[in-house]
């Protein structure tokens, strides 16, 4: 009942690495948080995806991702400590 859709995901998600899927997760959840207005929560959002991005093998994800998540987690605190609600 459930193989014939499993397989066509799995088939698609195949094309993609780990970090290119932990990018789009990123993307659609940075847009989920854009109509609360707050930069705490945007914050934490970009430390939680520079933690999940650092702490992902490098066998599954290009170099690239990890330097994506060092930076975030340089630039999530920031944003935490710097807004006003």
């Amino acid at each position: 009942m459930f193989a014939v859709p499993l397989q066509v995901i799995d088939n698609f998600l195949l094309q993609f690495n780990a970090g290119q899927v932990i990018f789009a997760l990123f993307i659609v959840s940075v847009l989920g948080v854009l109509p609360l207005k707050s930069m705490k929560v945007m914050g934490l959002n970009l430390v939680a995806f520079g933690l999940l991005f650092l702490m992902t093998p490098s066998q599954v994800q290009p170099i690239h991702f990890k330097f994506l998540g060092l930076a975030l987690l340089f630039v999530g605190p920031l944003l935490v400590v710097s807004s006003r609600r």
